[in-house]
């Protein structure tokens, strides 16, 4: 048996003036887009904002309802609103933010679990990571190129050809 060690890469930032000019415009375009969720019953409202290769910025933000598994998370109602408009563009950031009524939170809020497959589907469907940025409602900034870095091992659709 052999035993091996994985490594995540990724940068904190001690708040999110020390990102890059582009992500920082990401990231608050995030923060605005949080505040309009659709979260009546966990006042948890999240948003998320795309930039695409061909300059254009897509957003969308959770949306909740009373069947709690039929709701659907910010970053995947703006990745298929991306694909949507857009089907040959590629996907270079995301970015992620918060907005609580409960009590302010100041670590960096990740994507979840089905939102990284997504993430990790289009990265595989376009060739090319994609940089992902998230924040809590303040604090400090998480940056992470390429989902290896907050999904390895994926499941892609490798697993899914016959092996020769």
């Amino acid at each position: 048996m052999e035993e091996k060690k994985i490594t995540l890469r990724f940068r904190l930032s001690d708040n999110a003036g020390d990102l890059e000019p582009a992500d920082k415009a990401l990231l608050e375009k995030a923060r605005l887009t949080a505040l309009n969720a659709y979260a009546p019953y966990s006042r948890f409202r999240v948003g998320a904002a795309i930039r695409l290769d061909n300059g254009e910025i897509i957003t969308g933000n959770n949306q909740e309802n009373a069947a709690y598994p039929s709701g659907l998370c910010a970053e995947r109602v703006a990745l298929f609103a991306a694909s949507a408009q857009f089907p040959e563009a590629v996907i270079e950031a995301i970015a992620v933010s918060i907005d609580t009524d409960n009590h302010e939170i100041i670590q960096p809020v990740s994507p979840c679990g089905a939102c990284r497959q997504v993430l990790a589907e289009y990265e595989h469907r376009q060739e090319r990571e994609i940089r992902v940025i998230f924040s809590g409602e303040t604090g400090k900034t998480v940056t992470v190129d390429g989902m290896n870095n907050l999904l390895p091992m994926t499941f892609t659709a490798n697993n899914l050809k016959k092996s020769k």
